[in-house]
């Protein structure tokens, strides 16, 4: 297997799904570089994350498309031509931006198929960096995929590893329903192995990530490898876990939750969200209605304060839940008496 950053994952399955199905077309702010200097070429930046690097001198201005800075406008062509049997691709600058898209995501693409009675499908991957830890200050830091995963006929993907990004970015351009699909902007860096070839991950089946009988940690996207950290702190003491990595929040994989949670009868729950209306909230109230009689301990949720994230570095870094909160509930949950 190769080993490839997590930008570069998302990169190589746009070359291969635009190359494999001439339907597929990316679109967004700056994807094809802009207007250069003097020369007036294009810059061929690949947006500001540099994720659709390279796609414009292979496919064209046809499929790689600058807008304006309109999110709406972003979202309404992707979703308009996924109705007509393209399958758009679309890319938000940050997720924080959501709101300004929010009509052609909830009202428009995540109702066409239910509407129709499924006669019509809208097969468009809306793309949104997001998340706190880059020093971008209180309106480019924001989560939002626990406000879009609230919405049905949604799906939601949050990759954790550069090996998840190329199987679900994969399986979210495929589908023939909308996918909104979150990469965390502190991870674009982070290398890892990645499978040769085609590879696809299904929607709605969590990675178990490490086993043990003491508790159970449930994470999704950066959280994970914070996860990860304080496990390995754990692990010094005799404390092993159950790590469950969502990858997908809608669907959600229940039956990997309640499995692990009859295993070890104690929970913790990462989540960057703010505490209400969180993932952590809706993950820890499913649990407490589904699987109760299971639980030896109250149930622990880790997640960001309920406040604008803080632009000072210091402020910052205390504000991203991290391995030593982790490890922390943990710790309460397995001393429980």
């Amino acid at each position: 297997m190769a080993v490839m950053t997590y930008r570069e994952a998302l990169n190589e399955v746009l070359h291969r799904e635009m190359e494999r199905d001439p339907a597929v077309f990316v679109c967004g702010e700056d994807v094809s570089g802009g207007a250069g200097g003097t020369s007036g070429e294009r810059e061929a930046s690949g947006g500001i994350f540099g994720v659709t690097s390279g796609l414009l001198p292979k496919f064209g201005e046809d499929r790689v498309i600058d807008t304006p800075i309109s999110e709406n406008a972003i979202v309404g062509l992707a979703v308009g031509a996924s109705l007509a049997g393209k399958r758009g691709v679309a890319e938000i600058m940050f997720a924080d931006f959501l709101g300004l898209a929010l009509d052609q995501t909830m009202n428009q693409a995540a109702k066409f198929r239910y509407m129709s009675g499924g006669k019509a499908k809208c097969p468009v991957v809306i793309r949104v960096p997001y998340g706190a830890g880059m020093n971008m200050a209180a309106q480019h830091s924001q989560t939002m995929y626990q406000i879009i995963t609230s919405i049905p006929g949604l799906k939601v993907a949050m990759p954790s590893t550069p090996a998840d990004a190329k199987g679900l970015l994969t399986a979210a351009i495929r589908d023939d329903d909308p996918v909104v699909f979150f990469e965390h902007k502190a991870m674009y860096g982070r290398k890892g192995e990645v499978p040769d070839g085609e590879y696809i991950l299904p929607f709605g089946k969590a990675s178990l990530v490490a086993e043990g009988d003491d508790a159970t940690i449930i994470a999704m996207g950066r959280m994970v490898s914070f996860a990860e950290k304080a496990l390995a702190s754990l692990a010094a003491d005799g404390v092993n876990c159950d790590l469950i990595d969502l990858r997908t929040t809608s669907p959600l994989d229940e039956d990997a939750i309640l499995d692990s949670v009859e295993k070890t009868g104690r929970v913790v729950v990462v989540d960057e969200c703010p505490p209400r209306c969180s993932i952590a909230s809706d993950i820890a109230g499913f649990i407490a209605s589904h699987g109760f009689s299971s639980l030896k301990a109250p149930i622990q949720q880790v997640t960001a304060p309920h406040a604008p994230v803080p632009f000072s570095k210091d402020l910052e870094r205390a504000y991203v839940p991290g391995p030593t909160q982790i490890e922390t509930a943990v710790r309460r949950v397995v001393g429980y008496k």
